[in-house]
């Protein structure tokens, strides 16, 4: 079967982390590092999301904003994690515990580190949201009041093409540095992987790396969509007071990521020639998000799926046979 006859969705979903892979499937994740001995380590958790606590949280548009939200404690989580193995490597002495962290530690005891988690998403959802929701109107705004012939009207244009320009040099800028670079490598391994099941072909590493590593599910082509609806939205949705527009940014955040989230379910499980046509700059952006793998990667990326879904059984309700063969086992 080739990449161009995909089957219907295995409903995997992962993320590249430190030198590893997480992949989840429904209610488990796995995340796999090769750690600096070069043996790979799995961890293998349960997480129940947000959303299956209330059928509200379920319903189509809402669903999006908690699965976000989801994936963000996941995959803090999941970072902090592969992060540990490369953490004091020299073996150097642990600083003395500051004031504030005993503090810290003192106050919020067992609860210590679900409490830093919140802080850490709630901080990324506002850093995100100010950089590409507050800054680009505060740079069209500055603009409106500097270049004579810029009127209230253009500011929504001038806002969009602003708020492109900063998405996109943010994540080509950081693909220099050399850890997010191996990071970019994971990600392409991740979604080799996920190609490779979804193509009917048996999960190896001949067939991983034969296979695209551009998937309409990342969660790059998601980010891209949340800039592109967000654009449409402000050039229909305008307001001359200052005060309102900024709040419009924030209050509309969550209906944005709840459409956002329909597109990209949508675009995963449908061959539809216009869905195809509307997920091409998502996939095309993730020429700059993903890189191709080594063997290692691959590895790494083959032994997180298998922890956590059964790739046979998929293939065979899928129609595809010969699998124990073709496996080699």
């Amino acid at each position: 079967m080739s990449d161009n006859k995909k089957m219907c969705s295995s409903g995997i979903g992962g993320q590249a982390v430190l030198e590893g892979i997480m992949m989840k499937n429904k209610n488990h994740y796995a995340v796999a590092v090769r750690k600096p001995n070069k043996e790979i380590e799995i961890d293998i958790q349960e997480y129940n999301s947000i959303a299956a606590k209330n059928k509200i949280f379920s319903l189509p548009f809402i669903r999006g904003v908690f699965s976000f939200v989801d994936s963000l404690i996941v995959g803090m989580k999941t970072l902090t994690y592969s992060a540990s193995f490369f953490e004091d490597e020299e073996g150097e002495a642990e600083a003395e515990e500051s004031a504030f962290e005993k503090w810290l530690t003192e106050k919020f005891g067992d609860k210590l580190e679900s409490v830093i988690m919140f802080c850490t998403v709630a901080f990324s959802i506002v850093f995100s949201v100010v950089l590409f929701m507050m800054l680009p109107l505060f740079v069209a705004d500055t603009m409106k009041k500097f270049i004579p012939f810029i009127t209230e009207q253009h500011v929504p244009a001038i806002e969009g093409v602003v708020k492109m320009i900063i998405f996109i040099m943010y994540i080509y800028l950081i693909s220099f540095m050399p850890d997010i670079k191996r990071t970019y490598m994971y990600h392409g391994a991740e979604h080799k992987c996920i190609n490779c099941i979804e193509t009917g072909k048996v999960l190896n590493v001949e067939n991983v790396r034969s296979s695209s590593r551009f998937h309409k599910r990342c969660g790059t082509s998601f980010l891209l969509i949340v800039m592109v609806i967000s654009i449409i939205f402000f050039m229909c949705i305008r307001s001359d007071n200052t005060l309102i527009k900024y709040l419009l940014r924030l209050v509309l955040v969550p209906v944005i990521a709840g459409i956002s989230y329909e597109f990209i379910r949508l675009a995963g499980s449908t061959d539809n020639k216009i869905v195809g046509l509307l997920s091409k700059p998502g996939l095309w952006l993730q020429r700059i998000t993903t890189c191709e793998p080594d063997d290692s990667m691959i590895e790494v990326a083959i032994a997180a799926v298998e922890a956590v879904f059964d790739w046979k059984k998929y293939l065979e309700e899928n129609g595809v046979s010969g699998i124990e063969s073709e496996s080699g086992k």
